[in-house]
């Protein structure tokens, strides 16, 4: 690979991959003519979905750009629990009118075709989430000139991505909304993970790799403080949510900087994989019996969330957010990538300064 994580864009701004709708190509356009790298999110699309905006994408700009891609899901061995969670929420399908999603017992996302896809046609920067490749997609990716991303939680996901040949990983925080991104959701395990300061610090020890930074992070200071942990970018969703670009419900982006909603935690509420997000009375009411069955849950949740947000009603909505979401700024995506990477020069060159007197 000739192309490296610095030469992708002019600053150490990534826009996260937000998958349902928020990260499109009028965001992901903006954030890379502004000199971030955009991503588009293939996540719950079709493949033929997945190209179309690709397509619109490269009519909005020519600077590089990434796609992100859900990794197959394994089958669950017993969907009992699945089924006991479906009568939980009849209550919730009465309120809205709306029926429960069928739980296909699949979990690829389309995987393969989006892969032969971006083979075919190839874009500057794939990303991974909920898995690794195995070498031979990774070869494949790198062979087409295409830089690859694997997004981690933990410093032995990222030796695995290392191993099967990823330039790069995307370390991610237990602060970062939306889902984690681990490997494998272990029902036992709880819902918990690793700050973002200290899992950088670990990754950086275990791997040779360049490493993206996400988790929480929504001022350029904070930026600044992951690259001098060793990250050479910082990865940032919940602060694009509010711009104007982003595809985001307006209940979405309101509900951000909302008194209403005081503080975010990890739940399968909504998707029976553990997500952060703003605390609502569908999380209080629904996380704790919520299965570990992903996609499976997301299926049968799907038309709640629509019927919520159609009705206006956001305490029945999933609504991702990273820990720092109350810092959220209603800004275009160009004048944030903008002010994100003035903020990090001026706060690296605040410790500069204070280092030689």
């Amino acid at each position: 690979m000739s192309l490296a994580l610095t030469d992708l864009s002019r600053y150490p701004v990534v826009q996260a991959p937000m998958a349902g709708g928020a990260s499109g190509p009028p965001l992901a356009a903006a954030v890379a003519e502004a000199g971030g790298l955009g991503f588009l999110a293939a996540g719950y699309k079709t493949a033929d979905g997945m190209y179309q905006e690709i397509k619109q994408l490269r009519a909005l700009t020519g600077r590089p750009f990434g796609v992100n891609l859900f990794m197959p899901q394994p089958p669950l061995a017993d969907l009992s629990a699945v089924e006991v969670y479906r009568h939980q929420l009849a209550g919730e399908a009465a309120w809205y009118e709306t029926p429960l999603g069928d739980p296909d017992p699949g979990g690829d996302d389309g995987y393969e075709a989006k892969v032969a896809i971006l083979l075919e046609d190839p874009v500057p920067v794939v990303s991974f989430t909920f898995g690794c490749p195995g070498r031979e997609v990774l070869d494949a990716f790198a062979a087409a000139g295409t830089f690859t991303v694997v997004t981690v939680t933990s410093a032995q996901e990222a030796r695995n991505a290392q191993w099967a040949g990823a330039h790069a990983v995307c370390v991610q925080g237990v602060e970062a909304g939306g889902h984690q991104s681990t490997h494998r959701d272990d029902p036992q395990g709880g819902l918990t993970g690793t700050g973002l300061l200290t899992l950088v610090a670990e990754v950086r020890e275990s791997v040779q790799l360049p490493l993206v930074a996400a988790g929480g992070l929504m001022r350029g200071s904070q930026i600044a403080a992951v690259l001098a942990a060793g990250a050479d970018a910082a990865q940032l969703g919940t602060a694009f949510l509010a711009c104007p670009e982003s595809g985001a419900h307006p209940l979405h982006k309101q509900a951000l900087t909302n008194p209403l909603f005081v503080t975010t935690a990890l739940t399968r509420a909504f998707s029976g994989r553990p997500a952060r997000g703003l605390v609502n009375r569908f999380v209080r009411e629904h996380g704790p019996y919520a299965p570990a069955a992903y996609p499976q849950v997301h299926q049968l949740t799907s038309g709640l969330r629509k019927a919520a947000a159609r009705t206006g009603d956001a305490q029945g909505m999933a609504l991702w957010a990273g820990q720092g979401h109350r810092m959220a700024r209603e800004l275009p995506a160009g004048e944030l990538v903008e002010l994100l990477a003035a903020e990090t020069d001026a706060a690296r060159a605040a410790v500069s300064g204070r280092s030689t007197r």
